[in-house]
């Protein structure tokens, strides 16, 4: 009973400690919750202004018609397909990546690690560039892609393979702690009672894991949608053809059009926010079914 009186008033002291720590006084809390507001809105409120407001600056008319011209619907149409195609193929290999280190003792481990964190550590530009030496006309394969007639570089597939690389990290790297914090037990015992390795994966991997999963997906699209460095090197700059939407903002400003560059902007800036915005509702929705959306830390 002493023992048990002195862990008690142990642990007691701990939270004690932790509360006097982690305590601050009214003015401290009400200065760094301005400080972080005024950050707010000098780098994310007044840019979001500024660009609605230029957008919007000649009237509804000239926005919408902006909106409406063939090069810019091309741009979204880019887009759009560019994302369709990167998120699902990041999606496959994020999913089956994460699993196999999470799960799986193998060599090359660190290997694979280490090569899925590569296009944090790269230049956009940079990838863009190692494309262009690999598929470009001049490039290790271009001789032989051009006598077999398949265009990748300044064509869609570059565009789309650049956007890949530079996202395929961010299902993996979001499920990967996930995983590793959920352990094998839950599968071990799925396996041992007669499961295939699918039906372990859909009934009890993809249920513990669909917070974290569609969290990555979301930050994925949202890299996709947004990307330009690499797709800048690799797409040639077509208008019409080749030019996603940020690249056809850029474009437009340099010829000082900047009700259209300021339209296709709010544009893109307005997907931006829905996709934040369903980043928050899954924060929410995971917080709410108390299950771990990033893993234990």
């Amino acid at each position: 009973m002493v023992e048990q009186s002195e862990r008690g008033t142990l642990m007691s002291g701990h939270s004690l400690q932790r509360k006097i720590a982690t305590h601050e006084s009214k003015g401290v809390t009400l200065a760094l919750i301005l400080l972080a507001l005024g950050y707010l809105v000098l780098f994310l409120g007044m840019p979001l202004y500024a660009v609605f407001y230029q957008a919007f600056s000649k009237g509804w008319d000239l926005y919408w018609e902006a909106l409406k011209e063939p090069d810019a619907w091309s741009a979204v149409k880019l887009t759009l397909i560019t994302a369709a195609i990167a998120v699902p193929a990041n999606l496959v290999f994020g999913i089956a990546a994460a699993w196999a280190i999470a799960k799986f003792e193998f060599k090359g481990k660190s290997l694979l690690i280490t090569l899925i964190d590569l296009p944090f550590a790269v230049s956009p530009v940079v990838s863009g560039l190692i494309y262009v030496l690999l598929f470009g006309a001049q490039g290790w394969f271009g001789p032989w892609l051009m006598e077999h007639d398949i265009k990748l570089i300044f064509a869609v597939p570059g565009i789309v393979l650049a956007t890949i690389f530079v996202t395929f990290p961010f299902i993996a790297r979001e499920l990967i702690p996930l995983m590793q914090a959920q352990g094998k037990d839950e599968e071990e015992a799925a396996v041992s009672l007669g499961a295939s390795g699918w039906q372990t994966f859909w009934r009890v991997t993809l249920p513990n894991i669909k917070w974290g999963l569609l969290y990555g997906v979301i930050l994925c699209n949202a890299r996709a949608m947004g990307e330009f460095g690499a797709v800048s090197v690799v797409s040639g700059h077509i208008r019409g053809l080749t030019n996603t939407m940020p690249l056809h903002v850029e474009i437009l400003y340099n010829e000082y059009n900047f009700v259209a560059a300021f339209a296709v902007a709010s544009l893109l800036a307005l997907l931006a926010l829905v996709t934040l915005g369903f980043k928050s509702l899954v924060e929410w929705q995971a917080r709410r079914s108390g299950e771990p959306l990033h893993g234990a830390h």
